[in-house]
């Protein structure tokens, strides 16, 4: 029985690699990047249903790896995710991220060559490389630093501030976007969720195309629910 029990854990070490990721996301289209990115356990979560530690701690049991990264993608979620890293006996980074963007952004910085320190540093600084964006909808009638924004209104979100709305969705998000751009931004994605419709989507695109002719414009299918746009400038 010790034998088996040592080849058990052979067998393990082999299977074993260098590093791990887990991601916290919101829609098949987004997940579907992170997957391509090589996240190995995505778990489910978003501004309704914020996963737990022990939902973090599962994910973190299912990877064979010596260094697994976690990307909370939600600044409601760090906490969650700290939590699990230090109950865990593995080596647990936490990638302070707090949007979708983010994630992607800190996880195109990661080289497999680095150290693990320095795969945390170079991440974690890839963080302030990108303004992230939210579209959605106002869910009652309020009053926020003399913006009177009404039930159903469409509001676009920066850093938790209500930066713009309207009753139109692309107006909104084009007005959104108007305050995120400066002379340096070079690269605008849209992820659109699931309640947007191709035209509105493809509208949104040639606007921005006519409007940024000297930026990068990307158009994703992100399939989130609740926001209908989340976009990121870089």
């Amino acid at each position: 029985d010790k034998a088996i029990a040592e080849e058990k854990e052979k067998e393990l070490k082999e299977e074993e690699k260098k590093y791990g990721f887990i991601a916290v996301s919101s829609g098949s289209g987004l997940d579907k990047i992170f997957k391509q990115f090589g996240v190995d356990e995505i778990i489910s979560g978003g501004q309704t249903m914020n996963p737990s530690t022990e939902d973090i701690m599962k994910a973190i049991d299912k990877i064979n790896a010596e260094n697994i990264y976690i990307f909370p993608n939600n600044g409601n979620i760090i906490l969650s995710a700290n939590q699990a890293r230090d109950l865990s006996e593995k080596n647990i980074y936490v990638i302070e991220t707090k949007s979708i963007p983010q994630g992607f952004t800190s996880l195109l910085a990661f080289e497999e060559d680095n150290s693990p320190e320095e795969n945390f540093q170079i991440m974690t600084e890839a963080i302030d490389e990108v303004k992230s964006g939210q579209i959605t909808y106002a869910i009652k009638d309020t009053e926020i630093k003399g913006k009177k924004i009404k039930k159903d209104d469409i509001i676009g979100i920066v850093d938790k501030e209500i930066k713009a709305v309207s009753k139109k969705l692309n107006k909104t998000a084009l007005d959104l976007i108007e305050t995120m751009v400066d002379e340096d931004s070079c690269l605008i994605t849209v992820y659109y969720g699931l309640d947007v419709k191709d035209t509105e989507v493809n509208d949104l695109e040639r606007k921005l195309k006519r409007k940024y002719d000297d930026l990068d414009i990307e158009i994703v299918e992100g399939d989130q629910p609740i926001y209908y746009y989340l976009i990121s400038v870089e």
